[in-house]
Formats: C-alpha cells, sequence, structure tokens
C-alpha cells in the first residue's frame, strides 16, 4: 500500500467523522448563516472540502505516479 493509498483511506475516515451524529447534531439548531440553514452549509462545505482534497490526492503530477 503506498502513501496515496494511506491518505485517501485518512480522508475517507475523516469524512465519515465530520459526516456522522455527534458532529452534526452541533450544526442542526435553528440558526441561519447567510439566509441557509447552518446544517445545509456545514454539509455542503465539508463535501466540497473532500471533493477538493480527493482532486488533490489523486492529480496526476510530473514525478510519477506514486509519488
Amino acid at each position: 500500500m503506498n502513501r496515496r493509498d494511506q491518505r485517501l483511506i485518512a480522508l475517507f475516515l475523516c469524512g465519515a467523522v465530520l459526516l456522522n451524529y455527534p458532529l452534526l447534531s452541533l450544526f442542526a439548531g435553528d440558526g441561519l448563516l447567510f439566509g441557509l440553514p447552518i446544517l445545509a452549509v456545514y454539509l455542503f462545505t465539508i463535501w466540497a472540502l473532500l471533493i477538493f482534497c480527493t482532486w488533490l490526492l489523486l492529480r496526476r503530477n510530473d514525478r510519477g505516479p506514486d509519488a
């Protein structure tokens, strides 16, 4: 298992923790942020960050496939 695979597994575990019950309950209130429910802003922000981090990990670079 190379370093990129280990980082992808770590990213998955971080995403699972961030999108699971204990943290979601912190943002389940009635508050608004920019006119949107805080829970929706949190979910879409984490989702976008996970996609961006996955892209960073999987993009090809000039150093080779295992770099």
